[in-house]
């Protein structure tokens, strides 16, 4: 028979046994999420990347419900990268609808006589996530045809419809020349960047610089030599440095490399409208010997040319394939209702839909819709509860057409090719340092489709594409 000391003790052991496990996971010692929990392939394609399972996000459900085959760590708060636009592009088609578009618009002070224009022209924008360089060459092309030649007065830029704090391009990554970094704007004329051609002649040993946007006053610096090496990662290899409207180019250019094309987001958007304007303009024939400034167009002036977008349903699908950041930034502002647009008015617009639809998501921080952030945080939970409501949602359709198809098209065209999952796949992918993902949709080998999210955030995150891809095959093989 124990003794009473002995009753005491087996009493405290689980009770110890609980404080020692507790112990162990505040310390770290014991994982939160296992690697047993995980299918083989990927457990092993994490160790091989320096990656702890606790680091790594997973749900895997059916598309029309029931328990999920697969959840780990599924409720930690997580950085999505870009596949963050699936949040803000769902969110559009569902309270803007898929016709949704923008307007951009032409105004005068007065109408034009004898094809003078006398007193200000006004280019007001609505937040057109692509007012490309074809379609503003379009809209002037049009105020051409209407008869006007000459305007006397100012060009006058209205970006009134938004109101933003001062974005600094270089804040994300210390890249302010790479176009991704670009700042919402109402008024965004070809997504505010430059198009350059790169182009390796072996022959005179040197390197040509074309520019491919009509830019006026830009003078091109060329100082690049032809570089012998592997073609590689042949920006890393250029030094740019803009001085107002003169962009110097140095250092070497591969001739493996052939011929590339550069983007870049060199001038403020006034600067980069202005160029582009005079340009465009000299070359339809047009005459303009005012300023071209920052204002609002006053009540009461004259309609001369409207540029209405593509839909929203064309829009959306440029932003998921191709992982555009300005376009997603545009949009996140759009849904907010009130004008002027303002961040804080779109995160409470998204926030009163995703109540309105039941999706409760308490670990949702979205700052700017694209994904293109260090704060930006939801679950593998969360994505997969969205991506269950978007199934059934009357813009399914939409959504799932605008998502990377595995091996086929945009950022997924050379990833999982010659495999099972194969153009069954339709994925949103993101990357930054320190963060990889995935979330969409995943057809099996049995014709039955899945719900698939995968969030890995760790410093070897970079590593983590084989092991996404394992648990992409491992669904799709089923």
């Amino acid at each position: 028979m124990p003794t009473s000391g002995q009753v005491r003790g087996a009493a405290r052991a689980p009770f110890l046994s609980f404080l020692a496990v507790l112990a162990a996971l505040l310390l770290g010692a014991l994982p939160l999420a296992r690697a047993a929990d995980l299918p083989g392939a990927v457990s092993q394609a994490l160790q091989q990347a320096g990656i702890p399972a606790s680091a790594v996000g997973i749900v895997v459900q059916a598309v029309d419900g029931g328990p999920p085959l697969l959840s780990h760590n599924a409720q930690q708060a997580m950085n999505p990268a870009s596949a963050m636009k699936l949040v803000s592009t769902y969110a559009a088609l569902e309270m803007l609808g898929p016709a949704y578009t923008w307007r951009t618009e032409v105004l005068a002070d007065n109408s034009p006589r004898d094809g003078r224009l006398k007193g200000n022209l006004y280019l007001r924008g609505s937040g057109d996530p692509k007012l490309a360089l074809e379609q503003f060459w379009r809209l002037l092309r049009q105020l051409r045809q209407r008869g006007v030649s000459e305007i006397s007065g100012d060009l006058i830029l209205d970006r009134s419809a938004f109101a933003l704090p001062t974005h600094d391009p270089g804040d994300f990554d210390q890249q302010p020349l790479r176009p991704y970094n670009a700042g919402p704007d109402a008024l965004l004329v070809n997504f505010k960047s430059l198009s350059l051609l790169l182009q390796a002649d072996a022959t005179g040993n040197a390197v040509r610089v074309i520019a491919e946007t009509p830019s006026e006053g830009l003078h091109i610096d060329n100082r690049l030599s032809l570089g012998r090496g592997a073609c590689g990662d042949w920006r890393e290899q250029l030094s740019l440095v803009v001085k107002g409207l003169s962009i110097e180019l140095s250092g070497s250019f591969p001739a493996a490399c052939g011929e590339r094309g550069l983007s870049l987001a060199p001038w403020t958007a006034d600067r980069q409208v202005e160029s582009l304007f005079r340009a465009l303009w000299h070359e339809l024939g047009g005459r303009f010997s005012g300023r071209v400034r920052e204002g609002r167009t006053p009540p009461g002036a004259t309609t001369l040319v409207v540029h209405e977008s593509p839909t929203l349903g064309e829009i959306v699908r440029d932003i998921n394939k191709y992982s555009n950041n300005v376009m997603a930034r545009q949009l996140f502002l759009t849904l907010d209702s009130e004008r002027p647009a303002t961040i804080e008015g779109a995160r409470r617009q998204l926030a009163g839909w995703l109540l309105a639809n039941d999706l409760p998501l308490p670990e949702l921080f979205i700052d700017n819709g694209s994904g293109l952030s260090r704060q930006a945080r939801v679950s593998a939970a969360g994505l997969a509860q969205l991506l269950e409501a978007a199934w059934r949602s009357p813009v399914m359709a939409e959504l799932i057409a605008s998502l990377p198809v595995a091996g086929v098209d945009g950022t997924l065209r050379k990833r999982l090719k010659n495999g099972s999952a194969t153009g069954r796949a339709h994925l949103k992918t993101g990357y930054l340092e320190g963060v990889r993902a995935i979330a969409g949709f995943v057809l099996d080998n049995s014709g039955k489709r899945w719900i698939v999210v995968g969030l890995i955030n760790d410093p070897n995150a970079r590593l983590g594409k084989a092991a996404l891809d394992a648990l992409l095959l491992w669904v799709a093989d089923r």
